[in-house]
């Protein structure tokens, strides 16, 4: 069921459109900012990381190239966290999980979270983002502030086209600007915030990592030579900028027949993945096989974990993903 907050003061797109505030020190137009605008990362003059406020654990989903499923993995990997099957201490609650897709230019979460039509954000008393509510999860995304066409009322057809500066203090924004205790302030906040990054090494994960205190970084791949060579620079990336890594998901690494219980390597066998994994000394979290209800069900909003009839052993394997993430992030 979709909820949308609306104990606040307005609706988002006024801002982001007239507001006077629009400049580079605030891309998305936010109103009643107090103090300085966010620091910028600059050469020989590091910015000490902090937390994001309330949130415990930060967890980074990257690919070093687009394609592989990452979106689809960081949205399910929330819900199998959020359900927190996995913990022997059946007395405790489900975790508080949210979902912050960092991809400015190409925005997944909300079709992937069933949110394309959802009224634009709204803002608390002090000028903080309301995060959007779908599935019990809370998420926010650029795709809910691009302003929306008045003749079609949609936003999908509308690209971003910014600079790598106005980029990157939208994601500093995004990341320290958004209130994850929801429309009443009063909530308790999250045990665990997803990161949907954007492919490759560029100016977005830098300002993350030089900006934010993250827990760990979940890299996804797909079983060909060409996405495993970005896995391994985007592997390098995190370290430079010491963001430890979670492990390496694989991704689509095989078809099950419904006729035969043999796996069928479509895109190649996972040898060369476990290689990789094993000369990077990461963990791999786990191999998702291919199972064309992820992709029916992401196109309608429905996460695969909440699939009725779901296939049984990619939903294992996912939950299995989830388990190693949450035995790292020590909650």
């Amino acid at each position: 069921m979709l909820r949308i907050p609306i104990a606040s003061t307005a609706s988002f797109r006024r801002f982001f459109q007239s507001s006077s505030h629009q400049r580079h020190e605030n891309p998305l137009g936010l109103p009643n900012r107090k103090g300085p605008p966010p620091q910028m990362p600059r050469r020989n003059a590091p910015i000490e990381k902090r937390n994001i406020a309330n949130v415990r654990k930060v967890v980074a989903v990257a690919s070093g190239k687009g394609g592989v499923g990452k979106s689809t993995v960081a949205v399910n990997l929330a819900f199998a966290l959020a359900a927190n099957k996995f913990n022997s201490d059946h007395t405790r609650k489900p975790l508080r999980v949210g979902i912050l897709d960092l991809d400015i230019f190409g925005p997944s979460i909300p079709k992937l979270m069933g949110l394309e039509e959802a009224e634009e954000p709204r803002l608390t008393h002090r000028g903080a983002i309301i995060p959007l509510v779908n599935h019990s999860i809370p998420c926010m995304s650029m795709g809910f502030l691009i302003p929306r066409d008045t003749t079609s009322g949609s936003n999908v057809d509308k690209a971003v086209i910014w600079r790598g500066l106005m980029v990157q203090k939208a994601v500093q924004q995004l990341l320290f600007d958004v209130d994850w205790r929801g429309a009443d302030e009063a909530g308790e906040g999250l045990d665990v915030l997803v990161l949907d990054m954007p492919p490759g090494t560029g100016d977005v994960p830098l300002t993350l990592g030089q900006l934010v205190k993250v827990d760990g970084a979940v890299i996804v791949s797909t079983p060909q030579d060409v996405a495993l060579a970005d896995v391994r620079k985007g592997v390098t990336m995190f370290k430079k900028i010491s963001v430890p890594i979670t492990g390496l998901v694989l991704n689509t690494s095989h078809f099950m027949c419904p006729s035969c219980s043999t796996p069928h390597y479509i895109y190649g066998e996972p040898t060369e993945f476990r290689k990789v994994a094993q000369n990077l000394n990461a963990q791999v979290l786990g191999e998702l096989p291919l199972v064309a209800g992820v992709s029916s069900a992401s196109d309608r909003g429905v996460p695969y974990m909440l699939e009725k009839g779901a296939d049984e052993g990619w939903k294992n394997v996912m939950n299995g993903i989830a388990e190693r993430v949450y035995n790292n992030l020590g909650l």
